[in-house]
C-alpha cells in the first residue's frame, strides 16, 4: 500500500509551504447529496440510493507576496476530510483526507477548488465475504474530488455561504483488482468561518514575471505495483521510462512531446491466462509484455508544483489490452530547479491501469 501514500504529495506539499506574515485562514463545513454516475454498466446492480455526506474543510489564504499568487488571483490552499455514505450495504462507507487548491473567478465570487488525497472504504471485495462489490478491491483508495461554488464570505459577522456542486471520485488505479471505481455528481451547500476578524489588503505590485527559458529535456523513471483484470492473481511491479521535452509557453504553461516504455509485468499472467482460456481471440502465449508509446501533454506550474496532462499512443503494441490510446494526469512537485517528483495516474478512458510514482530530471 505504500504507493497510495505517495497521494499525499499535494497534502504535504501545501503544509510545508513558508507561511508569510499576512496571513488569514478560515473553516468551512459542505453538506452534499447526489447519484452515483453510470460510467461503467458493472457498477448498474451496486446504484441503490443517493450518496450523502459531508465536506469539512481548512483554508489557508493568499494574499499576493509571491508573484505566483498575484498571477493565479489569491488561491487558497488547506486540507480537507470527506464522509460519505454510499447508501448501500456493498458498498460501504468513504472517509478521505486531501490537500486542496481554491481558485477564483467572477470577482471571487466563484470558487473552483479541486483536492487530491487517500480514502478509506469500510467493506471492501472479499471473494467469501464481500463478492458484489466490484468497485473497491482494496480499502485503501486513491481519491480526487472538485467543487464549483458560488461563495459569499462574512455575510454575518465572520460566517459565510458558499453552494454549488462537487464531484468525487475514488479508486485504487488497479493496485488490487477488483477496480471498476465511483464517481459521485453532487449538490452541495455549507458555511464558512474565517478565524481573523479582518482580512489583509490584497498585494499587487509584483510585476509578472516573463518566461524565457529554452527548450527543456526531461527523463523520468516511473514504478508502482497494479494487478491485472483476472480476481486472485497477484500483484506485479511495473517500470516506466519516458523522456520528453518541453517548452515553456508563459509563467504557467509549458508544452510536452515525448516517448513511454513500458513494462508491465501484470500483463505476462493475461497473456498466459488468455492463451490457455479458450477465449478463441488469438493470443498464443508469445506476445511480448512490454509497450512503447508517444504522447503530447501540458504542465501547469503553480509554484512548485504543477498539474501535468499528457495523451499517449502506443506505438509499439503486440498484446491489445484496453485501447490505444492512454491519458497520464498527475501532480509533479519541484525540488531545486532539476530534480522533481511525480504522482500521476494513467488510464484508458475511464479504466485506470496504474498509480505511477516517479522521479525525474528537468536539464
Amino acid at each position: 500500500m505504500r504507493y497510495f501514500l505517495a497521494s499525499f504529495f499535494s497534502l504535504i506539499s501545501i503544509l510545508l509551504m513558508a507561511q508569510d506574515s499576512k496571513s488569514d485562514s478560515y473553516f468551512d463545513a459542505n453538506y452534499f447529496k447526489g447519484y452515483i454516475a453510470l460510467h461503467n454498466n458493472d457498477i448498474l446492480g451496486l446504484i441503490q440510493g443517493q450518496p450523502e455526506g459531508v465536506i469539512l474543510s481548512w483554508n489557508k489564504k493568499t494574499f499576493g507576496a509571491r508573484a505566483w499568487e498575484q498571477s493565479y488571483n489569491y488561491p487558497d490552499y488547506g486540507v480537507s476530510f470527506i464522509y460519505q455514505d454510499l447508501k448501500n450495504p456493498v458498498l460501504g462507507n468513504n472517509f478521505g483526507l486531501y490537500g486542496h487548491y481554491n481558485f477564483y473567478f467572477l470577482n471571487r465570487n466563484l470558487m473552483f477548488r479541486i483536492g487530491q488525497g487517500i480514502a478509506h472504504t469500510s467493506n471492501p471485495f472479499d471473494r467469501e465475504e464481500n463478492p458484489k462489490n466490484i468497485a473497491f478491491g482494496s480499502k485503501l483508495l486513491s481519491s480526487t474530488y472538485v467543487m464549483f461554488q458560488y461563495k459569499k464570505e462574512r455575510i454575518f459577522n465572520r460566517v459565510g455561504f458558499e453552494a454549488g456542486f462537487s464531484l468525487i471520485h475514488y479508486s485504487n488505479a488497479n493496485f488490487k483488482s477488483p477496480n471498476t471505481s465511483v464517481n459521485t455528481i453532487a449538490l452541495s451547500a455549507g458555511l464558512t468561518y474565517n478565524l481573523e476578524e479582518n482580512s489583509p489588503e490584497y498585494i499587487a505590485d509584483i510585476e509578472k514575471e516573463k518566461s524565457t527559458e529554452n527548450i527543456k529535456y526531461n527523463l523520468v523513471f516511473r514504478s508502482g505495483l497494479n494487478q491485472g483484470d483476472i480476481i486472485g492473481t497477484a500483484q506485479y511491479p511495473f517500470y516506466i521510462i519516458s523522456a520528453y521535452a518541453d517548452k515553456r509557453l508563459n509563467q504557467k504553461s509549458a508544452i510536452q512531446i515525448g516517448t513511454d516504455v513500458f513494462f508491465s509485468n501484470f500483463l505476462k499472467e493475461q497473456i498466459r491466462f488468455e492463451s490457455t482460456s479458450l477465449l478463441e481471440n488469438d493470443v498464443t502465449g508469445d506476445e511480448d509484455y512490454k509497450r512503447a508509446g508517444v504522447f503530447v501533454g501540458h504542465e501547469l506550474f503553480v509554484n512548485k508544483l504543477s498539474l501535468i496532462t499528457q495523451l499517449g499512443y502506443y506505438v509499439y503494441y503486440p498484446f491489445k489490452f484496453e485501447s490505444r490510446t492512454y491519458v497520464r494526469a498527475g501532480l509533479k512537485r519541484y525540488f531545486g530547479k532539476k530534480w522533481f517528483g511525480a504522482l500521476t495516474l494513467k488510464s484508458h478512458g475511464f479504466s485506470a491501469e496504474a498509480l505511477e510514482f516517479g522521479v525525474g530530471i528537468r536539464l
